[in-house]
């Protein structure tokens, strides 16, 4: 059991033919169970081809009648992806990944609003995010995938590299992880802190959670007060950025701290009044988790 994604998860690649694309859907296949869950690509310049035995198909929809795929992984560069993650989401699939970093923040915050305004039940995650995975079954995205190990922990960050480094420790404690999954540091994305929160609260196989954040937002903090009052397991937490000054952008898009509101500072101090053990040393991550439980 897992949350979002799991060994009978069908894959269509979005950009299968691109470099990136190409790369990793490679690595993926070569995990665990990638094999068969990564069945289908898209590129409509070249349906009817395939990519090392994987069908590529004119669109979204086509990949779905003819294999189907209920999970969409977009690798298309950023003039085009919001209209690819918009495809995807036309063709009613579960749940769409997106890797592309750098989208135009207006192309995203139409697509988002047209998700909404149409009341679709697809999952966005990202975009500019590392995807997820769980361990031993399936990888989705771009994560190393021997770092990662099956067991009862779940990792849920806005920081690609950050999420490796909090799942590198675990497994180093003999901690294994449920599901991770990259939320990705844009402004304006899928599924946040809170969404991710509220699935491992509800699946019966993870015990604790690692929750990562950074400065920028008030996303953290919306999850933090959720789990107050609704989360049955405990979550140890950090925050990226306790150094940034305020009103400079640091690394993602997101990351800005604007009005005084959004500092790490701030953040940690909602999250421990809310009952989050929370560590401003990234190198304690996952001690942190082995004393809740």
């Amino acid at each position: 059991m897992s949350i979002l994604i799991d060994r009978n998860t069908r894959v269509v690649t979005q950009g299968i033919t691109g470099k990136t694309g190409q790369f990793h859907t490679r690595m993926c296949r070569e995990y665990a169970n990638g094999k068969n869950c990564f069945v289908a690509g898209v590129n409509p310049k070249k349906a009817g081809e395939d990519f090392e035995g994987i069908p590529i198909f004119a669109n979204v929809r086509e990949a779905k009648e003819k294999t189907g795929v209920n999970v969409s992984v977009v690798y298309v560069p950023p003039p085009g992806a919001a209209a690819a993650i918009w495809e995807a989401v036309e063709a009613d699939l579960d749940l769409v990944i997106c890797i592309t970093e750098g989208i135009p923040v207006r192309d995203m915050i139409e697509v988002r609003d047209r998700m909404r305004k149409q009341n679709r039940r697809t999952l966005l995650l990202g975009p500019n995010c590392p995807g997820t995975i769980t361990p031993d079954e399936i990888k989705i995205g771009i994560m190393p995938g021997h770092i990662h190990r099956k067991g009862r922990i779940g990792v849920v960050s806005r920081s690609g590299t950050l999420t490796y480094e909090a799942v590198g420790q675990l497994t180093e404690l003999g901690l294994g992880q449920s599901s991770a999954v990259g939320i990705g540091g844009d402004p304006v994305n899928g599924l946040k802190h809170i969404d991710v929160l509220k699935l491992f609260n509800d699946d019966p196989n993870t015990d604790a959670v690692v929750m990562i954040g950074e400065i920028g937002g008030s996303d953290e903090e919306t999850a933090a007060l959720w789990a107050k009052d609704h989360m049955k397991k405990p979550v140890v937490g950090f925050i990226a950025g306790v150094t940034a000054p305020p009103g400079k952008r640091m690394g993602h898009a997101g990351a800005i701290i604007s009005g005084g509101k959004g500092t790490a500072q701030e953040k940690l101090e909602v999250m421990a009044a809310c009952g989050i053990k929370v560590t401003k040393n990234p190198a304690e991550m996952g001690k942190l988790l082995k004393s809740v439980l």
